[in-house]
Order: structure tokens, then C-alpha cells, then sequence
């Protein structure tokens, strides 16, 4: 049987790297691109058994799309596609970019996919989760918009969503797990991109080749033996750098409560609802978003 990855984000940075290491171990590589573009000229460096489909996580349709058209099952879901501390700005669905593109978009998409996949989930976030707070204003509407902190709500709400997959997984006795990463500080395109003290500040002195980078996230998608329900990132200092090990999230990041109330708020923002899906009764209701303030 194929061992087949889908990676999102996969055309640069962690994502390609990502993809050209399962590539080259045999697996089949689902590239999910923003750009088809870049990701077939991603692709043809890899090489390897790669496949490229076109998935906007900014845009609700798009994902419900590439969720329609993606024949048969996948062993491994890797959402690591995201905005890093982008300028205030809104998705197509009327979203605040990072909670609609680092959050949202992966709820749905894994809403959407689940019963097709075999394995594991595995959902990528980031040190920077501990500044995050899961406010009731998720879309900066009626605060003063702070990107670095909206970009540490967004990575704090992919960890509340891993935790509260495995546990609605594990309650309805599915073998699957859902698994949390991190690749520590590392010299991502996007890091690269901000030259604001505050983003030299909070994204870290020096910085990890993204080698090393994609290696937590791997071990993730791939380890035997990971526990569901966990995050898997660099053994070093802060876990900034080093080698995959399993580590700890902040204390807010294993609020049950708050991952509860996360949970049904995305489930109404998307219109995305897992219930039937994870019992295995039937495939996921998809009907169209709520209004981004509800």
C-alpha cells in the first residue's frame, strides 16, 4: 500500500523540505500550494512521487474544494501552512488573516478530510504560542490589533484544536491520532521577512537551518509510538533548537474548557461540524461560514 503525506504550505520553507524528505523515503507527497505555480517548480526539485493541488487556507471554498476533488485516503495530514506577524488584513471569509489562515482553514480542512485519514493529524504551531491568548474578539475587531499577538493566538488555538482532536478521537474509539509541532526558532521565509525590532526581538536571536527545523514535525508525522494527544519539539534551550523530543506546552494550552468553546466556535465560524465524522456515522457537515463576528 502507498504511504501517502499531504503537506499544506508545501511549495517553500518548512513545507518543502517536508515534502522532498518523505519524497525521497518513498511515500507519495500531496503538495498543497497557494501557488500551483511554485509548488510544481517545488515539485520538480524534489522529485520523487510528488503531487501537486491547488488549496488557499484563506479562502473557505478553496478548502472545500480540495477536500471534494482529493481522491481516496491519506495516511498523514501535516497543516503546517500559515501567516507569521502579517500586517492586519482579513480572508475572504471576513477573517482576521492568522485565525482564518492558522487556524480556521486547517479546522475545516481536517473537518473535511478525517474520515479519509488512515494515521495521524499532525497540526504545526510555535513557541510563541505562550504569548497567545484566545480572546472573545478573535478577529481584532473592537481591539487595537497587535500582529505578534494575533499570530500567538492563532499558534496557541492549533494546540487547544490538536489536544481537543485526540480527545474526541480517543472518546469515540478512532485510531488516529492528532499530534502537535513545533520546529523551534528556525530561518523560515517568513522570519527572514520581518525586520522590525519587535520581530528580531520575539523571533529569536539565532536561528536554526531549516533542516533541523522540519525534523520535530517529521518525527511527528512519522515516529512509531508518538502519543496522540502531544507536541513534539526541539529538545534544547526554551526549545528553540535541537533534535525532536516530547515537550511541553504552556498550561493554557491544555485548558479543556477553552478548547471546548474554541472548538464550537470554529465549528460555527466554518460551518465544518466533526460530530457525525468522528463517530463514524457519516461524512462531515459542510455547510457555508458563519459571519466572521459571530
Amino acid at each position: 500500500m502507498t504511504y501517502t503525506v499531504l503537506v499544506t504550505g508545501a511549495n517553500s520553507g518548512l513545507g518543502a523540505q517536508m515534502s522532498g524528505v518523505l519524497a525521497a523515503s518513498g511515500a507519495k507527497v500531496i503538495m498543497a500550494c497557494r501557488d500551483p505555480v511554485r509548488g510544481r517548480a517545488a515539485a520538480a526539485r524534489i522529485g520523487g512521487r510528488t503531487e501537486v493541488r491547488a488549496l488557499d487556507l484563506a479562502d473557505l471554498s478553496s478548502v472545500r474544494t480540495f477536500a471534494a476533488a482529493l481522491p481516496g485516503e491519506i495516511d498523514v495530514l501535516i497543516n503546517n501552512a500559515g501567516v507569521m506577524a502579517v500586517p492586519h488584513g482579513t480572508t475572504a471569509d471576513g477573517f482576521e488573516a492568522h485565525i482564518g489562515v492558522n487556524h480556521l482553514g486547517p479546522f475545516a480542512l481536517t473537518g473535511l478530510l478525517i474520515d479519509r485519514v488512515r494515521d495521524r493529524v499532525v497540526t504545526v504551531t510555535s513557541g510563541l504560542h505562550v504569548l497567545g491568548r484566545i480572546h472573545d474578539d478573535l478577529h481584532w475587531e473592537h481591539r487595537r490589533y497587535r500582529r505578534w499577538l494575533a499570530y500567538a493566538q492563532s499558534k496557541l488555538a492549533n494546540l487547544l484544536f490538536a489536544y481537543e482532536l485526540q480527545r474526541r478521537l480517543a472518546a469515540a474509539g478512532r485510531p488516529i491520532l492528532s499530534v502537535a509541532a513545533h520546529p523551534g526558532v528556525t530561518a523560515t521565509e517568513g522570519q527572514r521577512g520581518d525586520r522590525s525590532l519587535s520581530g528580531k526581538i520575539l523571533a529569536g536571536g539565532r536561528a536554526q537551518a531549516v533542516e533541523m527545523g522540519a525534523l520535530p514535525i517529521l518525527y511527528a508525522a512519522t515516529a512509531p509510538g508518538v502519543p496522540g494527544g502531544t507536541c513534539i519539539g526541539p529538545d534544547g534551550f526554551l526549545q528553540r533548537q535541537g533534535h525532536p523530543a516530547l515537550v511541553r506546552s504552556s498550561r493554557k494550552s491544555y485548558d479543556r474548557a477553552v478548547a471546548a468553546d474554541l472548538w464550537t466556535r470554529s465549528e460555527h465560524l466554518t460551518g465544518v461540524r466533526f460530530a457525525d465524522v468522528i463517530t463514524g456515522r457519516c461524512r462531515p457537515a459542510a455547510s457555508g461560514p458563519s459571519p466572521a463576528s459571530a
